[in-house]
């Protein structure tokens, strides 16, 4: 295929490695990511009282993205430990669904990209929602878990179309 790109994270023998980026310059980057947890407006009213069993819901998802897009590099085998400078999870009610939208926001200055970093905040912050109300409902459903938007690298600016 004339001009496709290739897998980073293989090498020519198709063997997974880590990407060497000591040659790349450190620059400032940022990812946001988003995903939502839909649930039936009744448990969603339990976790906005903050009056689930297991404590303040949101609290806790909040603290659950930010710790989980820390430790990104021991989940995901093949991503680059990073200090990273900043890591926000926003959590809100989506007047389109019964459920919360959660959204995360990482930086770096940097040799390597946090998109990583950001969608997994989004998911172990939806993850940490299940968990809290499962006991009320089961039926509960993560979904569109994606990449919002990224900036920094030598890809550039990406933004995601609705």
């Amino acid at each position: 295929m004339p001009g496709a790109r290739k897998l980073t994270h293989v090498d020519r023998g198709g063997k997974a490695r880590l990407v060497d980026v000591s040659a790349k310059p450190a620059t400032e980057r940022m990812a946001v990511a988003e995903g939502c947890v839909v649930m039936a407006p009744e448990t969603l009213n339990l976790v906005l009282r903050a009056d689930a069993k297991k404590g303040d819901v949101l609290a806790v998802a909040r603290i659950a993205g930010i710790m989980a897009a820390k430790r990104t590099h021991e989940l995901i085998p093949l991503c680059h430990p990073l200090a990273l400078s900043n890591v926000t999870v926003d959590l809100e009610t989506d007047p389109k669904l019964a459920g919360i939208r959660v959204r995360a926001s990482v930086k770096v200055a940097g040799q390597t990209g946090v998109e990583m970093e950001a969608l997994t905040a989004v998911a172990v912050a939806c993850l940490t929602i299940y968990d809290m109300g499962k006991a009320v409902e089961r039926g509960m459903r993560i979904e569109t878990i994606r990449l919002v938007e990224k900036r920094g690298g030598k890809s550039g600016h990406y933004r995601a179309t609705e």
